[in-house]
């Protein structure tokens, strides 16, 4: 009996741990669940944070190539696509605007605080309103030093305003003065070096029924061009300078004699004699289809002679900085241009951040695509390029080498309606109803 009560009593003994175990178990298995919810919870969490970060966001970027013709749009485009594979969570919405109505948009937009994110703009006195109303960002805080170094030296002083960085610049340019080879081969005129045998050149064409030269002057800024590259040789870099900054005079001989070289162009038949009613794309038209044997533009349009689908004068052309002036104060090295063509940000985006590293981005990897493509010189560091430029882009790298020195066409580093003005003025030197006096005159009263 006592051997059956203890077999009894240590069953229950058993029986009692057992049930211990069990209920151990599943405290601790309700503790891993809780643990378990308690991860969930916080992968959840950084589930959000991600999404978050990854969240799209929309930037509106305003630009002026509208046609594919244009060696930058192709540029912008290769570079954009590059930019959004790099950043899916990125959208970028393109408004394209025609170069002239472009320059009207964006004063327009920014007078009524409807500026898009990310713009487009010149540098020099175009956008020294828009900076000096607060409506640009300021870039220094958002670059880094090692960032700024892989910008070539002064390739920034025309979009710094009072020691602080306001856009970024993906060209520079130079003033090129294109000759067909071809045309002056056939009527044995020496290609030009000087004025005066830019003289004779113009004489021996028009003796053989051939118009010498195609500018586009109903949209002034062509026009504009000859008297701003013509008061350079006879001014020189400084003098121009200081005049449109205005720390001294336009009256002075120096400029009353580049205006003298315009009428004396004119009167020589030196432009077609329907430039003034020509716009620059119908003038350039005329050179691309070897028409005419000179034509002085920007560097951006060795693209477009170089392009077969645009130009019947693909290699044909050679590249001259604007004629020397016997007795001219300026250096012969010296060009019309600089780097202006850039990048700016509206003060009040949604998101500073990504819009300047969209446009350090953009701009940086421009560069090298435009000059590859014959739209202009660099402005940041890309390393040699050797065999990939064609003739024509060569000429234009053996000339930037040479330069001594730049003034910026004077419709971007004047500002506002005095940049308007000064187009007006240079439109009544080709239409003859302004004098050399005249217009330096009517150009000192800008100052005054």
């Amino acid at each position: 009996m006592n051997t059956f009560f203890k077999k009894v009593v240590t069953l229950m003994l058993i029986g009692v741990m057992v049930l211990s175990m069990v209920g151990c178990g599943n405290k601790t298995e309700e503790k891993k669940q809780t643990d378990n919810k308690t991860v969930d919870t916080t992968n959840q969490k950084e589930d959000k944070e991600d999404n978050k970060e990854e969240e799209k966001i929309t930037l509106n970027v305003w630009h002026l190539w509208t046609t594919d013709a244009d060696a930058n749009a192709r540029s912008f485009s290769k570079v954009l696509k590059m930019y959004e594979e790099e950043h899916p969570n990125v959208k970028i919405a393109i408004d394209a605007t025609e170069n002239e109505a472009y320059k009207t948009k964006i004063k327009t937009a920014m007078a009524a605080n409807e500026a898009p994110d990310v713009f487009f703009a010149w540098g020099g006195g175009f956008a020294k309103p828009f900076v000096d109303a607060a409506q640009v960002l300021c870039l220094d805080e958002y670059l880094s030093d090692e960032q700024k170094g892989r910008l070539l030296t002064g390739a920034t002083s025309n979009v710094t305003y009072d020691n602080k960085l306001y856009g970024l610049p993906f060209i520079q340019w130079m003033g090129i003065l294109y000759c067909n080879e071809e045309l002056f081969d056939k009527y044995q005129v020496k290609i030009p070096d000087t004025y005066d045998e830019l003289l004779t050149a113009i004489d021996t064409f028009n003796k053989n029924d051939i118009s010498p030269i195609s500018v586009g002057a109903k949209d002034g800024w062509p026009a504009m061009f000859w008297q701003n590259a013509s008061a350079l040789r006879t001014a020189g870099v400084d003098s121009c300078n200081d005049a449109l900054d205005k720390k001294t005079s336009f009256d002075q001989p120096e400029f009353i004699e580049s205006a003298r070289i315009v009428e004396e162009l004119v009167n020589k038949k030196a432009f077609d004699e329907g430039s003034l009613a020509y716009t620059n794309d119908e003038a350039k038209i005329i050179f691309l289809n070897g028409e005419v044997p000179m034509h002085y533009m920007g560097s951006w349009l060795a693209s477009e002679i170089q392009d077969e689908e645009t130009s019947l004068i693909k290699d044909k052309v050679v590249a001259k900085n604007f004629p020397a002036i016997d007795k001219g104060k300026g250096n012969k090295n010296d060009f019309l241009g600089g780097a202006v063509d850039c990048f700016m940000i509206n003060k009040n985006t949604k998101y500073k951040k990504e819009a300047a590293e969209f446009v350090a981005y953009v701009t940086e990897k421009m560069t090298k695509e435009s000059f590859i493509l014959g739209a202009g010189l660099p402005v940041w560091k890309i390393g040699n390029l050797g065999d990939d430029l064609d003739s024509l882009s060569k000429q234009l790298v053996d000339l930037a080498n040479d330069a001594t020195g730049f003034v910026l066409a004077w419709d971007t580093k004047l500002t506002g309606a005095d940049a308007e003005k000064h187009k007006t003025l240079v439109q009544e030197l080709f239409a003859g109803s302004k004098t050399p006096e005249e217009f330096v005159k009517e150009m000192q009263k800008l100052n005054e």
